[in-house]
């Protein structure tokens, strides 16, 4: 296929209104392709064929739920396969591995090169790995291309059967247009945490590692404070937390924000933090975008030793790194930057170029549409 001519994507995922799938909305607006695309949970009288999609996704997630997972493929496959005879796709994109299972069926049944791209829980989660398992198997064998935002994800999928040269790692990256201007050097000794309040965030450690700095801090930098960003199941944990440590004049919860007001609390802070972990039941992250955020705002990072981190954040050149866990030595990671704004300055001047050359949304999306292009070339 001739690259002057605009392939047609169609592109299989479970949401879009979601505040965290940002990134699924600037897939599809920024890909150089006409990009078809369905979600499992919108109905719409005027999009009859997106409400069939809808309702095929909630008969194989009742299905799942009842432990017939082999049964739960068919009624989103079957869907797929007519939208597929419809809209006659160069290739097909699953959002997720767990979306993926659902249609891979129709991708065979139709002979259409397959596309998946996983995100984080849907290839580190042990409840759906367990659950999973061998439908992933099938999976590997149908999929032309498996895109992962890191490396250990990329190993999961291997042991599952991936081919390695089938495998792409790309983080989602960070936005040019929003992320810019942060100046640690003059901001006030602030610390910036944003994310969902889970398990694999780690904002119980960042609270209590917040707090061994106040302890260390508190009286000599009296403005000294750490601004949350979020909600989610460990939000009223966190919070009881904050009180039973009496840290209430310290740390501030905001709440879900849009990426714009996130971008201008950035240029506020003088650092960002997020203490990323294997959740109990084995999620992790892929990439966090947020720290590629903030990096490329100019701020310095302290974060863990945790899947794709260590990617993006070089340790001592554009933050700190920490073992999972370590609160105590995530508190001392702080005191470095709240005691050093220069230091906060060098560090987050170097994150900023290195997101610059490597880690933004556009380079995201040339590695996407470059394997694109190639599995519909290898499959035509």
């Amino acid at each position: 296929m001739s690259r002057s001519k605009r392939p047609t994507l169609l592109v299989f995922a479970p949401t879009r209104r979601a505040t965290s799938e940002t990134f699924i909305r600037a897939n599809l607006a920024g890909l150089p392709m006409r990009c078809i695309a369905y979600f499992g949970d919108e109905w719409s009288l005027l999009r009859p064929w997106q409400s069939l999609y809808a309702t095929a996704i909630v008969m194989s997630k009742l299905l799942t739920q009842l432990g017939m997972v082999r049964a739960a493929s068919w009624p989103a496959a079957l869907v797929a396969w007519l939208l597929i005879r419809r809209d006659r796709p160069d290739a097909v994109q699953a959002e997720f591995g767990f979306e993926a299972v659902r249609v891979m069926e129709a991708c065979a049944w139709s002979d259409v090169p397959m596309l998946v791209h996983f995100r984080g829980s849907d290839a580190s989660s042990r409840r759906r790995l367990d659950v999973l398992k061998e439908r992933y198997c099938r999976l590997m064998s149908i999929a032309d291309g498996v895109i992962v935002k890191s490396r250990p994800m990329a190993d999961t999928l291997m042991a599952l059967g991936a081919q390695a040269e089938r495998i792409l790692i790309s983080p989602s990256g960070a936005n040019t247009d929003l992320f810019h201007g942060s100046a640690p050097a003059a901001a006030p000794p602030v610390l910036l945490a944003v994310g969902r309040f889970v398990a694999k965030k780690g904002p119980l450690h960042t609270i209590r590692s917040f707090s061994q700095l106040c302890g260390e801090l508190g009286e000599r930098e009296p403005t000294l404070a750490l601004w949350m960003v979020g909600d989610g199941p460990l939000l009223k944990p966190a919070q009881a937390l904050v009180i039973a440590l009496g840290l209430q004049d310290r740390v501030h919860f905001f709440g879900v924000q849009p990426q714009a007001t996130v971008a201008e609390l950035m240029r506020e802070v003088r650092a960002f933090v997020q203490h990323s972990l294997v959740a109990p039941d084995g999620d992790s992250e892929g990439n966090p975008v947020a720290v590629m955020e903030a990096q490329l705002s100019g701020l310095p990072v302290v974060a863990t030793r945790h899947a794709g981190i260590p990617d993006v954040v070089l340790e001592g050149e554009s933050g700190y790194l920490v073992d999972e866990g370590d609160e105590a030595a995530m508190a001392q990671a702080m005191a470095k930057l709240i005691l050093n704004p220069e230091l906060a300055a060098t560090l987050g001047d170097c994150g900023r170029r290195r997101i610059e050359e490597r880690f933004t949304i556009s380079h995201h999306l040339n590695q996407i549409s470059e394997l694109i292009h190639q599995v519909i070339t290898r499959n035509r």
